[in-house]
């Protein structure tokens, strides 16, 4: 017989080594465009698989693709992801030994590396660049793209030599990849590369699995507990504008008893890569940080980013709070900001001397009008990128479900607090004033005979926080200022207009909410736990973390929490219920299911729920096609399954006689699939037969004995990858009994 097998596709190669069925929106595209050589720029939020993009076209093309990756901890953690799933992969960088570095060098020229991760630095250096010229390289990949860009918010002068590589590289497509870009980033990122007529690709910048809120400072300490004792056991990322602010807060968490690490420049490297190894190796769970955190991190399941000072860029926003639920299950961002973080970056940044200059300062108000705002957080995200956003309500920020509302009066309020600056001769600070706005009995106060003032008690009817807090917008808005040295509170020219009634104003205030309105506005909506037996998943993180700390490498290398909770809701009893979980790809399936497989039939039996249930399947993998026996109540301890036939495998021989599909006979059995199958195989054996009907069609049957003639009947993996998809592993199975068959006769 001849057969016409087609060859490896995108999608057949995202089965075979990632586990996934189907493209995440604008894969597919950025797959194709390395696939056809054509430059582009692809601009996909975190959260939004980009890697993948660039990691899974070189599976189906000859050469290396060499990726420049600005952090050494971000090179080991793709590195370490890729080869658990079967790619070579290797990068080259400082932190190596020289043995290290010479066998990857040997990889690469002997063609058996697939992708290289390299720092921009080292493309700077001549020695290199002509090593790769001797080699095959299959394209180039500038990954974290945006750091190009003098106009983007994280511009890096040496990203900015690697246009040259259009010159040394003219026949090598390069491809430009960012999480966080606006048009003119974009743009300028495209210029800087040289690339050719790129294709470009913008993702969707909605991210609905996270929920925005944004709180006024008042005492970051108490709110930043709030916000942990909602995720407990969770990993969270809490940001800090100075380092002197993460060492105080960091301390004060570990006194209370909360898992926690710092990070910043001023530690010493080897302190700061030890906090950063254990937050990857999930013994921590919070790390308090400056930006210098954040960039390598390739954590999946953060559930909860808290900034305690407000950013210096809504870019700078919207990457550092996206690290949260990458893995695209809830994950709640929570910014507590002051208008004192906006004179902090003013006096941080000094008055505008460029045009770059005033693209800061400009990009600094708009971070602040996030912060303020009242409209939808997604919306100002989404549109901010030039994106449209069409619902009315997201649902899932602060704003959009009523924690603020507009104050009545606001006009009023404002001129009352104007109108005590002035009164105060502008020589006092927020807080002052809001005691004598208060009508506080505050020492100071009293003996400074400002409760003699018109304006003394004139909100005594309000909380001196929400005061506050309004006299913190007014500074927001220009309608006060704040000495960068005394936090003095002044009249601008603004406010003295608006005192006059010339203007228009609008403050906020917290929105009062009972408790069980507040408890159902978690972030965690509980969509992604239905159905999900919880204990069972601890089951498999505790199982994760023991082979992660094995293999030295992170837990999400070894499975994403998307996989444990599938896991633990569909509870698959063989391996063949593994592929239908997302993540699994062939050399998991081979490598880490038997033993994932293992704790969930032992829980089930321990439960009772299946009692002493035993899943008896042949792996498929290279080793061999002998069954293995797993039970759960003895671990790995073969079960003579066939010298008595149980009444309910009597009962599935009668349905085969009675020629039943292996559905009729799974439905009527109550057994699992993988059960079931071995039942047939069985059944084929102990009757020799040797036709594949009604069980295989015979040209699916003769399509597999062609494989089997061609590569054998050893291992299953190379008939299966012989026959690229067209036949599954179920099918080889049946065909390998009736092949057998077929020669004892």
């Amino acid at each position: 017989m001849t057969q016409s097998l087609s060859m490896p596709t995108p999608l057949s190669v995202l089965k075979q080594f990632w586990g996934y069925d189907q493209f995440l929106p604008l894969q597919q595209e950025a797959v194709d465009c390395i696939l056809n050589r054509q430059d582009s720029v692809v601009i996909l939020p975190t959260g939004g698989g980009k890697s993948l993009c660039f990691q899974l076209p070189v599976m189906l093309m000859t050469g290396t693709a060499v990726v420049i990756s600005p952090l050494v901890a971000l090179m080991k953690d793709q590195v370490d992801t890729l080869c658990s799933i079967g790619i070579e992969a290797g990068c080259y960088n400082s932190a190596m030994t020289s043995s290290e570095r010479q066998d990857t060098i040997e990889k690469l020229r002997s063609g058996t590396l697939k992708l290289l991760y390299v720092s921009p630095e080292r493309l700077g250096m001549e020695d290199f660049l002509v090593m790769l010229e001797e080699c095959e390289i299959a394209y180039f990949v500038v990954d974290e793209a945006h750091c190009i860009s003098q106009w983007g918010h994280d511009f890096r002068p040496e990203y900015r030599e690697m246009g040259a590589l259009r010159h040394r590289f003219p026949h090598v497509s390069i491809h430009a990849f960012t999480a966080t870009a606006t048009e003119p980033v974009r743009h300028d990122i495209a210029r800087a590369m040289a690339l050719k007529s790129p294709k470009w690709l913008v993702g969707s910048f909605h991210r609905p699995n996270l929920f925005y809120r944004a709180q006024y400072r008042t005492n970051v300490l108490t709110q930043v507990c709030d916000v942990l004792d909602r995720h407990p056991g969770e990993a969270g990322v809490i940001y800090c504008i100075r380092r002197a602010d993460v060492d105080d807060l960091a301390k004060s968490l570990a006194d209370k008893g909360y898992n926690v690490r710092p990070y910043h420049a001023g530690l010493p490297d080897k302190v700061r890569r030890e906090n950063q190894d254990a937050f990857m190796a999930e013994t921590v769970d919070i790390i308090v940080a400056t930006i210098a955190f954040g960039m390598g991190i390739d954590r999946s399941n953060i559930r909860f980013v808290i900034h305690t000072g407000m950013p210096k860029s809504v870019e700078s926003y919207q990457q550092e709070a996206g690290r949260a639920g990458r893995d695209r299950l809830e994950a709640e961002c929570i910014l507590f900001y002051s208008a004192s973080d906006l004179a902090k970056w003013r006096s941080i940044m000094g008055p505008p001397q460029s045009e770059f200059d005033r693209v800061g300062h400009n990009k600094l108000y708009e971070m602040y009008v996030y912060c303020q705002r009242l409209g939808c957080r997604h919306r100002y995200l989404v549109e901010y990128f030039g994106q449209g956003f069409e619902p009315e309500n997201c649902g899932t920020c602060d704003c959009c479900l009523g924690e603020h509302k507009p104050l009545p009066d606001s006009m009023l309020v404002a001129q009352k607090i104007l109108s005590c600056v002035y009164r105060l001769q502008e020589r006092f600070g927020g807080y002052y004033v809001s005691q004598v706005l208060k009508g506080g009995k505050n020492a100071n106060v009293l003996q400074n005979g400002h409760d003699k003032l018109s304006t003394y008690g004139l909100l005594q009817d309000y909380k001196r926080l929400d005061i506050q807090s309004w006299i913190e917008q007014l500074v927001g808005q220009d309608y006060l200022e704040k000495d960068p040295e005394y936090s003095v509170i002044k009249l601008t020219s603004a406010g003295k207009r608006l005192l006059k009634g010339e203007g228009e104003v609008m403050l906020t205030q917290p929105a009062v909410k009972d408790k069980a309105s507040k408890e159902g506005r978690s972030a965690d909506r509980g969509d992604s736990w239905q159905g999900v037996d919880k204990a069972l998943f601890e089951a498999l993180r505790h199982a994760r973390m023991t082979l992660a700390q094995e293999r030295h490498v992170p837990p999400y290398v070894i499975f994403s929490d998307v996989s444990l909770r599938e896991m633990a809701r569909l509870k698959p009893t063989s391996l063949q219920g593994f592929r239908g979980i997302k993540g699994v790809g062939e050399t998991k399936l081979r490598d880490l299911c038997p033993y994932f497989l293992q704790i969930i039939l032992e829980y089930l039996g321990h439960d009772g729920s299946h009692g002493a249930a035993v899943a008896i399947e042949r792996i498929p993998h290279e080793d061999s096609f002998q069954p293995v026996f797993r039970s759960a109540k003895s671990k790995n301890k073969p079960i003579p399954g066939r010298q008595s036939r149980s009444d309910t495998k009597r009962q599935a021989y009668e349905m085969f006689a009675r020629e039943a599909s292996l559905a009729e006979v799974r439905i009527e059995t109550g057994r699992t699939e993988a059960t079931v199958l071995e039942y047939l195989c069985d059944y084929l054996q102990e009757l020799a037969i040797t036709e594949p009907e009604p069980w295989l069609s015979t040209n699916t049957y003769e399509m597999i004995a062609q494989a089997f003639a061609n590569v054998g009947t050893e291992r299953m993996k190379p008939v299966f990858e012989y026959l690229n998809g067209l036949a599954s592993y179920d099918d080889i199975r049946i065909a390998r009994v009736l092949w057998d068959n077929r020669d004892m006769l």
